[in-house]
């Protein structure tokens, strides 16, 4: 039945705009009628943390080690950002390197997301203090 239904729908792993103008993933998923599912979107949400917590680990060797609330922020703040973005903040890596999470914090308090996401940011920092 999949093999059938993926020869004549496809298969496309990004949204595009299908025939009658509707946005659609995956096997012809309707989005703008049909949506996802709770269950389909908490599926999503593991395997992007599972995916931010490997990058992480790339980032920072010891990233296991760290106190769950920084793991927590660290890996919230990847998810908003993306690991090339996250990646920019090198004076807050840095000073996660060195285990200086104090600056860290401040890093992330001093920088532009904070002033777009106030509270969460204030959040996370909080978090790694």
């Amino acid at each position: 039945m999949k093999d059938y239904i993926i020869a004549h729908e496809g298969l496309k792993l990004k949204p595009y705009t299908d025939t009658v103008g509707k946005t659609t993933i995956g096997v012809g998923r309707n989005l703008d009628d049909n949506g996802i599912s709770k269950d389909e979107a908490m599926y999503m949400l593991t395997n992007d943390i599972t995916r931010c917590k490997n990058e992480l680990r790339e980032i920072f060797p010891n990233f296991d080690m760290f106190d769950e609330d920084k793991k927590t922020a660290l890996t919230d703040i990847i998810f908003q950002l993306g690991k090339p973005r996250f990646l920019g903040f090198k004076k807050m890596i840095q000073a996660i390197k060195n285990n200086n999470w104090q600056k860290a914090s401040q890093e992330l308090m001093d920088s532009k997301l904070c002033r777009q996401v106030k509270s969460r940011c204030e959040d996370n920092v909080a978090k790694m203090s």
